[in-house]
């Protein structure tokens, strides 16, 4: 089946385009909120070949298809299906619908998914970017320690992957304004402003006239640059798009060019310096301290305990729609700590779902089960590199207990990654197309915890999954 083929499928279940409200994509899933789910059928469409899973909340559907085709999909649907856009919606009763769908989910949850849909455009950049500084790093210790040769050819590459990766993550809090405006009905490039305002060594130098600056102690001032970080970029561009849509009722048509966007910066800004900035930037140092202690503790009894909770705990955190609150946490930490540690412990969830299904297939084979031995034949490869959807939603968690021994499997990989101190220049994808997003001296470590966590789901699910749970399934 083409992917036109597919979208068209897809359409036709959903209701039609007349029922499509919004849709966007991530790494793996369509992401589509519809006017009314009485016309979709969920059913009819997770038996669309091609359509791995469809996980539903409120009036939103994520459709699940696989890593490279989600983003072909949603061109195909924006492009050839939508005009090129998503359609506005003018019928109040249908407004009305949509808006009670998205009311009825739990605010929690809905928090997150906004959050997450704030950077789950940047994941590309930020994979990206990551790897570029990741390889950077690595020259620049081969050069230290006299393995590559110090000259202009290496230097220069190392400049220029360099130059690319501090490109993107070097204005990340701007790209997240920009987004984040998108999100709340600013206009961007006033976000984009709020996030480069958070980073200018101006904040400085006002903070140290206002007597709010610790030169003795920059990093605990009162208001300094980078203070709140991301989370402080996007409750102040939450705050620009409330002032700014005020303000625009306010202003005369003819004015509204010029007096709308100067005096919405105003107002922003001295609430986003004087109270946004230092209230998020203690929340931040808080969360920083809490992971320190439970992320980069000297006890290995506390780093082998959170390793395996934190790794074991992270599919059902998926499932539960709570893992795009953790963005913010990798965010925080690249900037505080110049490397994420908790993506490569939750990244070997994915590697146990990989060792459960190995396991699950060499019992398939015994009880003559073909159709599970395509599923996982077809999902594990994707599994290994990093996407996981496939495994879940087509073996483990459909199967119930395998979802349960691959976390639990993969918690002894978490664990090791916890141990020895892994440290990632980005996030991105898990399993081994991962291991350039690694800090040089973490990316063994992070290949044996892969490894680890493959051996760990495989034991535990061949232990406790009998021959008869796969034998029917």
């Amino acid at each position: 089946m083409t992917n036109n083929e597919l979208v068209a499928q897809i359409v036709e279940k959903l209701g039609g385009v007349t029922n499509i409200v919004t849709e966007a994509n991530c790494m793996t899933r369509l992401r589509i909120d519809v006017k009314s789910m009485k016309q979709v059928d969920v059913e009819a469409i997770k038996r669309i070949q091609g359509v791995l899973g469809v996980v539903t909340e409120g009036q939103n559907l994520q459709i699940i298809v696989g890593p490279g085709k989600a983003k072909k999909c949603e061109e195909i649907l924006r492009v050839e299906f939508m005009g090129g856009k998503a359609p506005q919606i003018g019928d109040w009763e249908a407004n009305k619908q949509a808006m009670k769908g998205k009311q009825q989910g739990n605010k929690l949850k809905s928090a997150l998914k906004t959050i997450g849909e704030i950077f789950i455009p940047l994941i590309p950049a930020v994979i990206a970017a990551g790897i570029f500084n990741g390889f950077s790093g690595l020259i620049t210790n081969l050069q230290s320690g006299g393995t590559l040769p110090v000259n202009q050819v290496w230097d220069t590459l190392r400049l220029f992957l360099s130059l690319m990766g501090g490109g993107f993550l070097g204005y990340f809090a701007i790209f997240t304004g920009i987004n984040a405006a998108q999100k709340f009905g600013a206009t961007p490039a006033l976000g984009g402003m709020i996030g480069a305002m958070s980073i200018m060594p101006a904040v400085d130098e006002i903070s140290k006239i206002l007597g709010l600056f610790n030169e003795d102690s920059p990093l605990n001032s009162i208001l300094r640059n980078g203070k709140g970080g991301v989370i402080g970029v996007i409750l102040g561009v939450y705050i620009l798009a409330k002032i700014e849509k005020a303000v625009r009722k306010k202003v005369p048509d003819v004015l509204d060019l010029i007096l709308t966007p100067i005096i919405t910066l105003i107002i922003t800004t001295l609430v986003f310096l004087f109270i946004i900035m230092p209230v998020s930037g203690i929340a931040s140092d808080w969360l920083i301290a809490g992971l320190n202690v439970l992320i980069n503790s000297t006890n290995p009894i506390i780093s082998l305990i959170s390793g395996y909770v934190l790794a074991a705990l992270f599919l059902p955190m998926v499932l539960l729609g709570l893992h795009h609150g953790l963005i913010p946490i990798y965010a925080i930490q690249l900037e505080a700590l110049g490397g994420v540690t908790l993506f490569p412990v939750l990244a070997m969830a994915g590697a146990g779902q990989v060792g459960a299904a190995i396991a699950i297939y060499l019992k398939a084979k015994k009880v003559n089960n073909e159709r599970i031995k395509q599923v996982i034949a077809g999902a594990l490869p994707a599994g290994i590199l990093g996407i996981g959807e496939p495994l879940i939603y087509g073996v483990t968690l459909p199967m119930g207990k395998p979802f349960i021994t691959a976390g639990l499997g993969a918690g002894f990989g978490g664990a090791y990654v916890m141990l020895t101190k892994v440290m990632a220049t980005a996030w991105g994808p898990s399993g081994i197309v991962a291991i350039p997003l690694m800090q040089p001296a973490s990316m063994l470590n992070f290949f044996i915890g892969i490894l680890i966590s493959y051996v760990g789901g495989f034991i535990i699910t061949q232990l406790f999954i009998k021959e008869q749970d796969v034998r029917n399934v």
